[in-house]
């Protein structure tokens, strides 16, 4: 059975934003950047909440993986009741969502490139950073 994955992609973090044209956004909400969110070079972000069908996630998640900012380490991610595609720039984890200990390997993989571990919201272990 096809489902559809929900996500959200932060506008700021593309460097290819044609990718944007090839999702279908349900809301977009800007938010004021603070310290927290360690991205002083930006004044806001663009947090686009996307809708992807079940048949197109594969590629999609390639091609954000290639659309991400090179000279910023971010990551991008959508999932359904099933899986979770957690996309950093040239680099795409499926993760099972029935065994959340997966979660651990992106989390470290998240942190090498210097990702502020309460940004890495993906883990069900994280809980400071939900929105």
């Amino acid at each position: 059975m096809a489902t559809t994955y929900l996500g959200v992609i932060i506008e700021e973090s593309l460097e290819k934003k044609e990718v944007l044209k090839k999702v279908k956004i349900l809301k977009t909400k800007i938010e004021k950047v603070t310290p927290q969110h360690q991205t002083p070079w930006l004044k806001r972000w663009t947090l686009h909440t996307v809708k992807i069908p079940d048949n197109q996630a594969d590629a999609m998640a390639t091609e954000l993986s290639t659309s991400l900012d090179s000279q910023h380490s971010w990551y991008a991610d959508f999932k359904n009741d099933r899986f979770h595609y957690i996309i950093f720039r040239n680099k795409v984890f499926k993760v099972d969502r029935s065994k959340p200990e997966k979660y651990n390997d992106v989390t470290q993989y998240g942190l090498t490139l210097g990702i502020p571990e309460h940004q890495l919201d993906f883990s069900p272990a994280i809980k400071q950073w939900q929105r």
